[in-house]
């Protein structure tokens, strides 16, 4: 793909979509194909994946079908991804996923209205079964599960075919899981950074510094972001919690009794009944409340903002 640096004076208003950003500068793919680059601001608020109309000297961003954004430990928000059709939440038994990671992932995604899916990477590793039966048993009557070898390329085809349906997506995952090497074998010229373990921690190193947007061989789209280790929960309510949290399907459509209910202290609640019932498991209803007391924490530091 030929590249064009963006020249205000000789060029028209041309549509595309950003596929890269460093910083001060993107490459925009148009919908010609043509690939050009153009300036701007630092903290523009510009992300790969947006669509963007070439304007003068600057760009402008067009309407997004959604964002999915993450709120690091430290409380800065963070874009993962825009317009994005799925999300593949990779883990792996090495390193360990943090408690919290994958429920907030799901319900970020299903929030955002995308699509997720799970996939188990390090096939080749000892505890990678164990993983694999926990997370089905866990997730798998709910959500896709993928379990693959990236460095063997290995249970791949299947991820391919869900890309090649049109469909543009990202991975996430903490550091070290195998997010770059998995990029690196669904693309095989893509040849990104691959990381290792740290031993003292036992966690991942980040490879990926810069978010670029990459067209599948056999169709559809895929996003690489940094690694990170931890997915807090921002445009997220309370009450879209309560609608997405993923262990909740089963007892929301035996409907509550309040259209509004977080499943607290309300009467009638169909999820504390299935609760009682022993249908959904103490644990994972108090990682609900976990989420749901974090939730309303943070809409009560804003309001005092």
């Amino acid at each position: 793909m030929k590249r064009h640096d963006h020249n205000p004076q000789s060029s028209r208003p041309a549509e595309g979509v950003i596929v890269a950003h460093y910083g001060v500068a993107v490459d925009v793919r148009l919908d010609t194909g043509e690939l050009r680059n153009a300036r701007v601001k630092r903290n523009s608020g510009h992300v790969v994946g947006d669509r963007v109309r070439l304007k003068g000297e600057g760009l402008e961003r067009l309407e997004r079908r959604n964002a999915l954004r993450r709120r690091s430990a430290g409380g800065n928000h963070h874009v993962i991804g825009v317009n994005l059709d799925v999300l593949g939440i990779v883990v792996a038994c090495v390193p360990e996923t943090p408690r919290g990671f994958i429920d907030r992932a799901l319900v970020a995604a299903r929030a955002a209205g995308i699509r997720p899916f799970l996939v188990v990477n390090k096939a080749d590793l000892e505890g990678f079964e164990s993983l694999r039966r926990q997370l089905a048993d866990r997730y798998g009557s709910r959500f896709a599960l993928f379990p693959v070898c990236a460095a063997r390329q290995e249970g791949l085809a299947p991820l391919r075919r869900l890309f090649a349906q049109g469909m543009r997506g990202a991975f996430v995952g903490t550091s070290g899981v195998g997010k770059s090497r998995l990029l690196n074998t669904l693309m095989p010229d893509l040849s990104l950074r691959v990381g290792d373990i740290r031993e003292s921690s036992g966690l991942g190193r980040h490879t990926t510094t810069v978010a670029t947007l990459h067209r599948l061989p056999d169709g559809g789209e895929l996003v690489d972001t940094p690694g990170f280790r931890d997915f807090g929960l921002v445009d997220v309510t309370p009450l879209e919690l309560a609608t997405h949290f993923p262990d909740f399907d089963q007892a929301l459509a035996a409907g509550c009794r309040f259209r509004n209910c977080l499943h607290h202290t309300e009467p009638d609640c169909a999820v504390r009944r299935h609760l009682e019932e022993q249908r959904i498991a103490p644990d994972r209803y108090e990682a609900y409340l976990e989420m749901l007391r974090e939730l309303r924490e943070l809409e009560d530091r804003i309001r005092f903002r």
